[in-house]
């Protein structure tokens, strides 16, 4: 039969395995994993030719607009038709709207070579104004990327034109860095087609 004192020791043993245990545990959780940040990629445009450019003129483009739940550290990801979840540890390096504002104003400089793009408050009374809103910027459960809003050119107070644009494209893997670059390959591609808008209404202007 066993001791009393046998028994106890026995217990007391087992007592300091299980806190040696508790505080290992608790070493593990408070060494939290760095969180990584990135910004999006340069756009990758070639300046284009004056071939079927607009007539020289400025443009002005405002501070793009994000949507509430865009507006924060964490990079998106859309879960479902209803469920987004803003990361912890992948977060943007910069603040999203000025990285797409100034993406945006890169673009447009490489698409419309005869355009001076500027930004909020600079250039002549009569420049053009172009204004954008972004409602989503995120990755999709489906494995895409994608960025849709609207965006005015105006001149003046008068509106020159409106559109909405809604663009998506497949991740080539997964990952957080695969779908930042992706993101930028499709911001790109928003820039494209707004500078086509910009060419069409110039064109209708001078029609008119």
């Amino acid at each position: 039969m066993m001791s009393p004192t046998t028994r106890w020791r026995r217990c007391g043993a087992t007592v300091l395995l299980l806190a040696a245990g508790a505080v290992a545990l608790v070493g593990c959780a408070g060494q939290s994993t760095p969180a990584s940040r990135y910004t999006l990629p340069e756009p990758s445009v070639q300046r284009a030719s004056d071939a079927g450019a607009l007539h020289p003129r400025q443009l002005r483009v405002s501070p793009v607009e994000v949507a509430i739940y865009l507006d924060q550290e964490g990079i998106v990801m859309q879960l479902s038709d209803i469920e987004l979840n803003a990361a912890n540890r992948n977060l943007w390096a910069e603040d999203l709207g000025q990285q797409l504002t100034r993406r945006l104003r890169q673009s447009l400089t490489a698409n419309l070579p005869r355009v001076t793009v500027l930004g909020s408050g600079q250039g002549d009374a009569d420049a053009w104004r172009l204004s954008i809103s972004v409602d989503q910027f995120q990755g999709r459960y489906d494995g895409r990327a994608v960025a849709s809003g609207e965006w005015q050119l105006y001149d003046g107070n008068r509106l020159l034109a409106q559109r909405r644009f809604d663009v998506t494209r497949a991740l080539g893997e997964d990952g957080y860095p695969a779908l930042v670059r992706t993101l930028g390959e499709v911001w790109e591609r928003v820039g494209e087609q707004i500078a086509d808008g910009i060419r069409t209404a110039d064109s209708d202007t001078l029609g008119s």
